[in-house]
């Protein structure tokens, strides 16, 4: 018993950041967004948009939550921002998209 809350004290800085990653993730739309981050490197709101079909500004409202969440970052070209995944949660999430990326390989037929 005392090694198990020895480890989970040692990891809690670690499950604070992975539940606060999956709560926002949670959602399908946002987990959608960063799948096409996670893929495409950095989208601005626009391609998001148009890939989704969704309105910029329904976009722009889960990308407030992604970056006040510090899941991802921006970066202005211009009038243009362009949001990315943060690296240090590229490790979490990569996982993730694997598994996504399996299970879609394997619901083709051959």
């Amino acid at each position: 018993m005392k090694s198990c809350r020895e480890k989970l004290k040692a990891n809690s800085k670690s499950f604070l950041q992975l539940g606060q990653i999956l709560s926002l993730a949670g959602n399908e739309v946002r987990l959608k967004i960063l799948f096409l981050l996670e893929v495409e490197n950095e989208l601005c709101p626009c391609d998001l948009s148009d890939i989704l079909g969704m309105s910029i500004p329904a976009i722009s409202q889960h990308l407030r939550k992604l970056k006040d969440g510090n899941i991802i970052e921006a970066r202005k070209d211009g009038q243009t921002i362009f949001y990315s995944l943060r690296n240090e949660h590229l490790k979490i999430l990569r996982p993730l998209f694997k598994i996504i990326n399996q299970q879609n390989l394997a619901s083709q037929p051959v």
